[in-house]
């Protein structure tokens, strides 16, 4: 702080703003936009304050000693700041009772947010700048989409292949991979600001699309969940084989109870 600030502001003043900072909520507000009954909320950051993951879980830093993330100037779509995450070292190969993949991300939980977790469907939009070179058998992960409050979550994710398109994994249920519509056309751009978009329904009968700068990529059945989007994450996930990379992600919003662009 300014010294020539800090001399004016009592030490009282000091402790009290310093608990307001901690104590914050994240950035949820109401939107009344598609309101029937309770206004549905959104949840959105643009990553220029630590604050808006205010009570949830975020990975530590250099986790696993080979992958860290923080906020950034380095590369931005908006505002000061976009949230980066990186890979400086391989990881010994995953076993079946430990999980040795790079993460590197805050999550959302919110479950933990006033009001609960969102109604799906619900919409998911953000930007992502990756450079990455995956080898066969590979992947990296843009999203993971979650309706649980558990530790082991049971989640949706929106990945990106070794050949080199953004594709849904664990759809209809974990592990599997059976789609309503997969492009193998349409190849995601590195080292580029890209808009993906999501709707997800955590439902038994419920859909989850993916699109990449407003074109159609990927589309699968959920069918699981009780209509709630309750934790997710952006970031950094990623196999223990790679031995380098960098994601950026800015402008991220979560809309519950509609899809609607």
């Amino acid at each position: 702080m300014n010294p020539a600030i800090k001399s004016g502001i009592g030490q009282f003043a000091l402790t009290i703003f310093a608990l307001f900072l901690t104590t914050q909520l994240p950035a949820c507000s109401e939107d009344t936009s598609n309101n029937i009954g309770a206004p549905f909320r959104t949840f959105q950051t643009g990553f220029e304050s630590i604050n808006d993951f205010s009570g949830f879980y975020i990975v530590p830093q250099n986790h696993l000693n080979s992958a860290s993330h923080d906020q950034s100037t380095e590369r931005v779509k908006s505002g000061s700041y976009s949230h980066k995450g990186w890979i400086y070292a391989a990881n010994p190969p995953s076993t079946p009772l430990i999980n040795n993949n790079h993460r590197g991300y805050p999550t959302i939980q919110l479950y933990k947010t006033p009001g609960g977790g969102f109604k799906t469907p619900a919409l998911v939009e953000f930007w992502v700048w990756l450079d990455v070179k995956l080898s066969s058998g590979e992947w990296f992960s843009f999203a993971t989409l979650d309706h649980t409050t558990s530790d082991r979550w049971d989640a949706v994710l929106v990945n990106l292949s070794d050949k080199g398109f953004v594709h849904l994994m664990h759809v209809p249920r974990g592990g599997e991979a059976e789609y309503d519509f997969q492009t193998s056309t349409l190849k995601f751009p590195l080292r580029e600001w890209v808009k993906l978009t999501i709707c997800i329904d955590f439902t038994p009968s419920g859909y989850t699309k993916v699109w990449q700068n407003d074109k159609l990529v990927s589309v699968a059945k959920t069918e699981r969940g009780e209509g709630l989007l309750t934790q997710t994450h952006f970031g950094l996930y990623a196999p223990p084989s790679l031995s380098s990379g960098v994601v950026y992600n800015d402008d991220l919003i979560i809309k519950e109870g509609t899809c609607d662009k």
